[in-house]
């Protein structure tokens, strides 16, 4: 029988449990930061468990020994990264400093007033606009003090972040056999198989998929470099690095990478003639890149991104337009490996379920 007691202990519970949830969250939502690294870690630890077993079994490095390599390995590939952009800077900030800009300000207003004769426009003067709008008394000048402060900023936490994702990372590959071992003795019994079997199988295919993105990575560098080099662009190896490293972003990463090598081939031929060697050269580049990007997205990455998670390529692109379209352009990096997580979970715990059947029979 249904009293008023019952039905008022039930209340309490379900107001004390969204209250735990909230507060649960709320903490997750603090030391979103913490988590940030925990998983950055995960993924540089999955990347190189191939190099850290190659390193204990066929060189018989001990699990420190191993571990120290493999994050000094990492440290020395993202300051040869950094090192590689200063000559692009320099590059690039030299072929500005040679602009003529008093010929760009006459080309400018000469194309302008090709538009406004094409189109019927009235000729707009903006430093009328500017002068009566009244723009330079609303200007605040301190934003820019408090734009170099926010970038002081950002440079020591990307520092502290690195030192932090680095530290993890050492215990994380130095350590895994013993987190494993834990887990076993924390895990309820009645799933502990289950739950193992997870996580070996997530560890094993996640492995695969960074290993073949990294592959992919690879193969999309070679190809963008080639293009550079056939038109003679003098920063063509950073130039390749960079836009191969935007294809890590799904769908958008290549838009991104053919946009920016387009801008940086034009920046690299300031002082030579626009129309016959300015933008014929740039268009070249860019109709190079729109090849690779169709090799890459009809040959390699489909085979490589299905083959290293066991998932069809069409699967692969619906996950990846609703994360993107959900979560934006992170949820779009992170698509496939939560994915691949959920299948494997969802196999373990209901592998009779029909649904489950057909989206995990590849696993």
């Amino acid at each position: 029988m249904i009293t008023s007691k019952t039905i008022s202990n039930g209340i309490l519970r379900a107001l004390a449990t969204i209250l735990i949830i909230g507060i649960v969250l709320y903490f997750l939502y603090e030391i979103q930061t913490v988590i940030v690294y925990l998983c950055i870690s995960l993924i540089l630890c999955l990347i190189a468990n191939p190099l850290v077993l190659f390193l204990k079994n066929k060189l018989k490095f001990s699990n420190s020994l191993a571990a120290t390599t493999t994050i000094i390995l990492f440290i020395f590939l993202i300051v040869g990264f950094i090192l590689l952009f200063v000559p692009l800077i320099i590059s690039q900030a030299n072929n500005l400093a040679l602009l003529d800009t008093a010929h760009l300000q006459t080309n400018f207003i000469e194309a302008e007033r090709h538009l406004e004769e094409y189109f019927n426009i009235q000729h707009i003067d903006l430093n009328k606009v500017i002068k009566d709008s009244k723009l330079t008394s609303v200007l605040d000048f301190s934003y820019f003090t408090g734009f170099i402060n926010s970038i002081i900023n950002f440079m020591a936490n990307m520092g502290m972040g690195l030192v932090s994702v680095f530290f993890i990372t050492f215990f994380f590959i130095k350590d895994q056999d013993i987190f494993k071992d834990q887990a076993r003795r924390i895990l309820p019994d009645s799933n502990e198989d289950k739950i193992l079997n997870s996580i070996t199988k997530i560890n094993h295919l996640l492995t695969r998929y960074f290993v073949g993105l990294l592959l992919q990575l690879i193969v999309v560098f070679i190809l963008y470099l080639i293009v550079l080099l056939i038109f003679g662009n003098k920063n063509a190896f950073v130039i390749a690095f960079l836009c191969a490293i935007l294809n890590i972003i799904p769908y958008l990463g290549p838009i991104i990478g053919t946009t920016l090598a387009g801008l940086l081939t034009m920046i690299s031929m300031i002082g030579k003639d626009f129309q016959s060697e300015i933008l014929p050269t740039t268009i070249y580049v860019i109709i190079g890149f729109l090849v690779v990007q169709a090799i890459d997205n009809n040959v390699s990455q489909p085979i490589i991104s299905s083959k290293s998670v066991n998932s069809h390529p069409l699967e692969i692109f619906l996950v990846i337009l609703i994360s993107g379209i959900t979560f934006g352009i992170v949820g779009m990096i992170i698509a496939i490996p939560v994915f691949t997580m959920i299948k494997v979970i969802l196999k373990e715990f209901f592998p009779n379920n029909k649904i489950v059947s057909v989206l995990t029979e590849r696993i």
